[in-house]
């Protein structure tokens, strides 16, 4: 990289990419997000034609959300002061094992020897293992990605770190659907099992061990509370991660999607896949356009008009019955989330010290990761009290209200550039 004049290294929009360990972190987090995909796909697929029920949808979300909260800022603390090579070796060994014991319990020879109930309490126990592998997982794996690329050089990785997620979340569900269609359910399991060893074999022989940089002089306690404070001191970082959190909370509708594609739109297994495919599309393609022209000018401003776009694609879904309609307006919907990833992982990524990228980390897991998973359960829950249209229509006019009340209160962050945040 010396050899890259520092003028083209500002504007190359691929100047992470030519760092080759930053490449292999990228290929093991599209491996890893393509397979984690496939699988949550699946399994909400499986789980639905089993109960007929759209609370067992939020219920999968919740046991992967209680067990991730519970130890997210311990695995912050963990990342911290641990090797970050190692722990995300355990991590994925961890994933690894709970997908094996998915592909058994939804084979043929279970279904023969196991009960309908069993099987569905097995999954919603490898699901809880998973919830606890990705609270340790988020925080180790932002803190790798810090030891790996130059500070200067953040933005452009932000990007394709957010990308490398998104590309996998697209060819993910689309694969799971056809496979599911086509294969049946144990077909997708042997991808799922093979993207995660091969997510597995770039950690151990890609990655390298760098030395850590955090050595605790005091109490855990302590340590996690020096995290929290330097994350809700900063007012551009709380509000990010606070309209995130809620926005996801209230905008879930992608858990009711095996809902939408078996009942309302009836595209089956294979539309699930491109149902779920089509924010991700619109999220990678958006992940290209930003990478050129990134949206850090005045990234309060972009992120508030970022989250509006995504409450008004919430409510357009809700209101659409046409397969094809439904897939522009996931599309736009993935797009507009990007461009809110983007924003509020650069910011988290300019602001983080190196030694505490783990704790910091995973108090952003706790706003943003597993308001997802709550979500899910959020919108089974209220699909469940008042009908699966009402609830996603509520979730989006809610994601819309937030965005309004936030504006109210942050007036003055919206005229701050990048170069501001650090004034903050």
């Amino acid at each position: 990289m010396d050899d890259i004049p520092p003028v083209r290294a500002k504007t190359d929009p691929y100047i992470a990419l030519r760092f080759p360990e930053f490449r292999s972190y990228i290929a093991m987090r599209f491996l890893f997000t393509f397979a984690y995909q496939i699988q949550a796909v699946v399994v909400g697929w499986y789980i639905y034609q089993l109960t007929k029920d759209p609370l067992s949808l939020g219920l999968i979300g919740l046991a992967e959300a209680i067990p991730s909260i519970t130890v997210t800022l311990y695995g912050g603390y963990v990342a911290d002061k641990s090797n970050k090579k190692t722990m995300l070796i355990k991590i994925m060994a961890t994933m690894l094992v709970c997908s094996s014991v998915l592909a058994f319990v939804t084979s043929k020879e279970a279904l023969s020897i196991l009960s309908q109930t069993l099987i569905i309490t097995i999954m919603y126990l490898m699901i809880f293992c998973i919830g606890l592998a990705r609270g340790f997982y988020s925080p180790t794996a932002f803190a790798t990605m810090g030891q790996i690329i130059p500070k200067e050089h953040y933005p452009n990785s932000s990007t394709w770190n957010s990308g490398a997620y998104q590309l996998g979340s697209i060819v993910g569900p689309a694969a799971g659907g056809l496979l599911y269609g086509f294969g049946g359910i144990t077909s997708c399991f042997v991808v799922i099992i093979s993207f995660i060893t091969m997510s597995l074999t770039c950690i151990i022989f890609f990655i390298k061990s760098h030395p850590v940089k955090f050595i605790p002089k005091e109490s855990i306690y302590k340590s996690l509370e020096e995290g929290i404070r330097f994350v809700f001191k900063s007012r551009m970082l709380v509000g990010a991660l606070s309209l995130d959190m809620f926005s996801v909370f209230f905008g879930g509708a992608v858990a009711l999607m095996p809902i939408f594609a078996h009942d309302i739109l009836k595209v089956g297994s294979e539309g699930l896949g491109l149902l779920r495919a089509a924010p991700a599309l619109g999220a990678v393609i958006t992940m290209f356009i930003m990478a050129k022209y990134p949206p850090m000018n005045k990234p309060w401003k972009n992120l508030l008009l970022a989250v509006s776009g995504f409450g008004i694609c919430i409510i357009a879904f809700g209101l659409s019955r046409n397969f094809y309609l439904s897939l522009l307006i996931l599309f736009f919907e993935g797009a507009f989330d990007s461009v809110s990833v983007i924003i509020r992982s650069t910011i988290l990524q300019i602001l983080t010290p190196d030694e505490m990228r783990g704790r910091v980390s995973a108090v952003n897991s706790m706003f943003i990761g597993s308001s997802n998973e709550i979500g899910a359960f959020e919108s089974g829950a209220t699909a469940r009290l008042m009908g699966t249209i009402p609830s996603v229509l509520f979730g989006g006019s809610m994601t819309l209200i937030i965005v309004f009340v936030t504006y109210l209160k942050t007036k003055k962050l919206i005229p701050l550039s990048l170069k501001q945040i650090n004034l903050d």
